[in-house]
């Protein structure tokens, strides 16, 4: 079944300040699958899949193979959410470079394309887009940054960051992407943006009620991954406890042969 993209971001687009719009993460068929039914309305197949999925520390660690992988069963479940994929680090250091990884991920069956920055990511945007791929930006604090900037850090806490968000925002916007992350991010300044901004805003860990939309890891929302859970993350369920269970009830159950 062919999705009508261009349909699905008008109707998130005409969401803004009548209704929230979802967003989760999922990284395989199943899940993908149960995400689409519950009525997400976007599946960001996140570069996330590097600590939950693969267990590394960050996301510094996740190629394009590694998203690839991952996008496709998503793509084959998803059946009217829209799905984003993730473009991993140094993977559009340049606007060519971001056109050539944004064909790969459409290619594997994304309907649209997250990459992280602001200004100096615009030309980049604006490449993809000009190519009729839809481009949401990710803006505030940047994971695959984290390394050079020595952990994770809440952006917008002095006047020159809010600034500097408030532009990485207009540049977003300027390059034609249909909507953006602030992700960590003051909730004043988060709200702020969000009022300026004239596409619709996806939060994470940027307080709620501040943007038009949140996003969440899947791991996050049900429990699955109980060795890290954010401070901002709201868990509700608890599905790591459950599969510990079963597997211990199982592997009491498995009986031995006859005697003979």
């Amino acid at each position: 079944m062919n999705k009508d993209v261009t349909g699905i971001i008008a109707a998130l687009t005409a969401k803004k300040g009548k209704a929230p719009v979802t967003e989760l993460t999922a990284y395989d068929y199943p899940t993908a699958r149960l995400v689409d039914e519950a009525g997400i309305d976007i599946i960001l197949v996140g570069d996330s899949l590097g600590m939950v999925m693969l267990g590394y520390p960050d996301t510094t660690h996740v190629t394009l193979a590694h998203m690839l992988h991952h996008v496709e069963p998503v793509a084959r479940a998803a059946k009217r959410a829209l799905v984003i994929g993730d473009m991993p680090i140094h993977t559009y250091d340049t606007p060519e470079q971001a056109l050539q990884t944004a064909r790969a991920l459409v290619a594997a069956g994304a309907d649209a394309v997250k990459l992280e920055g602001g200004v100096d990511k615009e030309a980049h945007i604006r490449a993809i887009v000009q190519a009729g791929i839809p481009v949401q930006g990710h803006i505030g604090l940047l994971p695959q940054k984290v390394l050079e900037e020595g952990g994770f850090r809440m952006k917008g806490r002095t006047e020159e960051e809010a600034a500097a968000i408030m532009r990485d925002m207009q540049a977003v916007v300027r390059a034609g992407a249909f909507s953006l992350v602030i992700e960590c991010t003051k909730k004043d300044v988060a709200a702020a943006v969000t009022a300026a901004c004239p596409v619709f805003t996806i939060g994470i860990g940027a307080g709620s009620g501040t943007c038009d939309g949140e996003v969440a890891v899947f791991h996050d929302l049900v429990g699955g991954f109980p060795w890290f859970v954010p401070k901002f993350a709201v868990p509700r369920a608890n599905i790591s406890a459950e599969i510990s269970r079963a597997v211990r009830e199982y592997a009491a159950s498995v009986p031995l042969p006859p005697q003979v």
